[in-house]
């Protein structure tokens, strides 16, 4: 991923940070694993403490992102969605993404 690219992923991440205050935010997908091609989109895993349920937040903060710099899709869930979705139903890709996804943001 070119410097510029990485300058913009972060830039989104931090308005993100500003306006929703999640718990973390996490790059994953092509950019993250070093093979993105002209098409790709920019993937973000959202945790955020919510009464909404994941679609309501990510449908929240994917609105508030314009104008948008590159093509954006967006993850959200609740902690408590993360932790059942991981150990109740054993949901390999979000374990994929929280293990292996670049942190772009974490509230200390």
């Amino acid at each position: 991923m070119s410097e510029e690219m990485e300058k913009k992923i972060q830039e989104v991440a931090n308005k993100i940070v500003k306006d929703y205050n999640p718990e973390k935010i996490i790059l994953f997908g092509s950019y993250a694993w070093g093979n993105p091609t002209k098409d790709s989109d920019v993937d973000l895993f959202i945790v955020k403490d919510s009464p909404k349920k994941g679609r309501g937040i990510a449908y929240e903060i994917d609105r508030s992102i314009f104008p948008r710099p590159f093509a954006i899709d967006i993850l959200a869930y609740t902690p408590t969605e993360v932790k059942e979705k991981i150990e109740k139903d054993r949901n390999l890709f979000i374990e994929d993404v929280i293990n292996n996804g670049k942190i772009l943001y974490a509230k200390s």
